[in-house]
């Protein structure tokens, strides 16, 4: 029987998990390395679109998620007044998409993944460098905890500030600031009701989301310097910055303890890199094309990446076949277009929903309206030409672990 070919994981996030579950259920020997000393995920929840759970469908869970998908009737955009610019509902999103929007904890995700994998795959607190990308005539390296591992592939899922990428295209200059921060909770806000929605005022978002656990998840963005911090702590900031918002703003804002609400600076890689691998080398995630958080895509597009890097037509093999930098140079020719594509689109919606001219803001809101009254809602238009992907040869892939 021919040795299956070892691929290694350097990040166990959603995107290094989902390429692990894939590459696995291809038959291959796969390693996670994780530097921290668990897989409890950065973050309190992620918004899986269409295109995304049809990823997860290639690895056999996709149904499962949308199980978890909350957003019921009516939803859409409003003013910090509470003036709803533009309405749309859970139906009409996936009667335009082929499915659901699933918001659910990022720990819900990554225990699903990791549960996918067998048991001493992930190796947590082991943090790793490239020592060698390798190339078609040798394999790659990788140093970790004294030792060093050989690999037929290496899957760089490191996140926004990855030395995997640094290692690989060490003239690039990473990760710039977006200009805004962001304000994330998830929490019980019992005797709540209210409809899904996110609130745009001037330099300012803020967005509130049934769970199906009960739960409600809010996140926010305000544009300031980098590195600014609350004098106090972040819940109070919330409270200074939104606290006169409509409902129920004050109430989920009141619900949180300062313990509760993350907050972290925006980064994107706003110069594409030349290429998503380099030898025996692939970049996936926010490694690769850390974008805003403006459309929900950055994990949606990790997963794509993950699925598209594992199918059958890529080919990946340690010998004979296709050379594997010409398996990885079709991986990069059907991904750093598409991300690079919606990348630059968060950045346009990022400038439109954190505008902080009053002129500008009175116009923005003014042309919403009109064209959700022409057509479906801005939040539907947005997602065109994203959330419709299918993954190639995805009816294939699913009945893999079948054979």
């Amino acid at each position: 029987m021919a040795q299956s070919a070892r691929a290694i994981v350097i990040g166990g996030g959603i995107g290094g998990l989902t390429a692990a579950a894939a590459l696995h259920r291809r038959g291959w020997e796969v390693t996670v390395l994780e530097r921290a000393r668990s897989l409890e995920p950065v973050g309190a929840a992620i918004s899986l679109a269409p295109n995304a759970l049809r990823a997860l469908d290639v690895i056999g869970i996709g149904d499962e998620i949308r199980d978890l998908a909350a957003w019921q009737g009516d939803g859409g955009l409003r003013t910090p007044g509470g003036r709803w610019l533009s309405r749309s509902s859970a139906e009409a999103a996936a009667a335009r998409f082929g499915g659901p929007l699933v918001l659910l904890p990022r720990t819900t995700l990554v225990d699903r993944l990791a549960a996918l994998l067998p048991p001493g795959t992930v190796r947590t607190a082991a943090a790793a460098t490239l020592a060698d990308p390798g190339d078609s005539a040798r394999p790659a390296r990788v140093a970790v905890a004294g030792e060093e591992l050989e690999a037929d592939l290496v899957v760089g899922a490191d996140g926004i500030n990855s030395r995997v990428r640094s290692a690989l295209f060490p003239a690039h200059p990473g990760p710039v600031y977006a200009g805004f921060t962001t304000w994330r909770v998830l929490i019980p806000v019992p005797g709540v009701e209210f409809a899904s929605h996110e609130t745009w005022g001037r330099g300012r978002i803020w967005g509130t989301h049934p769970l199906k656990d009960g739960r409600v998840y809010a996140y926010a963005a305000a544009m300031t310097p980098a590195g600014e911090r609350a004098p106090d702590d972040e819940q109070a900031e919330l409270l200074r910055r939104f606290g006169n918002w409509h409902d129920p703003i004050p109430a989920v804002i009141a619900a949180a303890r300062p313990e509760d609400v993350l907050r972290h600076d925006v980064h994107h890689i706003a110069q594409p890199l030349p290429a998503h691998h380099l030898g025996r080398v692939a970049l996936l995630g926010d490694a690769a094309h850390a974008m805003p958080p403006t459309l929900g895509q950055g994990g949606n597009q990790a997963v794509e990446d993950a699925v598209v890097l594992a199918l059958p037509h890529s080919r990946l093999r340690s010998s004979g076949g296709t050379p594997i930098a010409d398996d990885l140079a079709a991986y990069t020719a059907a991904r750093l277009p598409r991300t690079t594509a919606i990348a630059r689109q968060a950045v346009k919606v990022a400038r439109l929903n954190m505008a902080q001219s009053r002129a500008v803001v009175a116009v923005r809101d003014t042309a919403i309206a009109a064209l959700s009254k022409a057509g479906p809602a801005l939040f539907l238009r947005s997602f065109d030409g994203i959330a419709d992907w299918r993954p190639p040869y995805a009816s294939e892939e699913a009945h893999a672990g079948k054979r």
